[in-house]
């Protein structure tokens, strides 16, 4: 990741879009091979890439509290999809703008990640978009308790994370589950964990080559 260190912005999108454009629904970590009696709620996250004091960031909200399943939990900005959406990106752009006040207009979509089945019977489909900083944000108080954001080199580093094998009820049966060190007091675990490693992973596997080995 270090690598992108001293990337521009017209650089890190073009590498990102050609490498999204790559991947395929195998290059998700950690497939999941269980499925539910009943079909899963669709739902779209908009995954943010932005330049925060000369580190490229990705950004997430911790929600509220509720009586939401994913209530308090750290996440990207997201959810399920409404019958008006044309799209993915659509309802991904649409949460994310009712969440913290992005405008949608104010996001350059690069592509997908592949989708991932939650352990709570969402099928998420994950967008990639560079967004500016700084940014006046408006997190909506019923949804979003805080934003914040954590540097891409810092979620790539192994030291940072482990891997546990969670036993839960079936259909789910045992799934690894991505558990993140604290970082100023927040805890990355769980789908938005697996989705940052999916994205890291795609684009570590097309890393362009440092300058010794061009």
């Amino acid at each position: 990741m270090d690598r992108f260190e001293n990337c521009s912005k017209t650089e890190l999108s073009n590498f990102l879009r050609n490498a999204l454009s790559r991947c395929s629904a195998k290059s998700a970590l950690h497939q999941r091979d269980f499925s539910f009696p009943t079909p899963p709620t669709l739902a779209a996250i908009l995954v943010p890439v932005l330049l925060m004091e000369n580190q490229w960031c990705l950004l997430f909200i911790r929600r509220s509290t509720s009586n939401d399943p994913h209530s308090g939990q750290v996440a990207f900005p997201g959810g399920r999809m409404e019958s008006e959406d044309s799209s993915p990106e659509t309802a991904a752009l649409r949460e994310a703008q009712e969440e913290i006040g992005l405008l949608p207009n104010d996001v350059e979509l690069l592509g997908r990640l592949p989708a991932l089945l939650t352990v709570t019977n969402y099928l998420i489909q994950p967008i990639v978009g560079i967004i500016p900083y700084p940014y006046p944000f408006q997190p909506s108080p019923s949804e979003v308790q805080k934003i914040f954001t954590i540097p891409l080199n810092w979620l790539a580093n192994p030291f940072h994370y482990h891997i546990e094998e969670r036993t839960l009820p079936p259909p789910v049966g045992k799934l690894p589950t991505i558990y993140y060190k604290p970082f100023q007091g927040e805890v990355l675990w769980g789908a938005s964990a697996q989705i940052v490693h999916t994205f890291l992973s795609v684009i570590q596997n097309q890393a362009p080559p440092a300058e010794d080995e061009a």
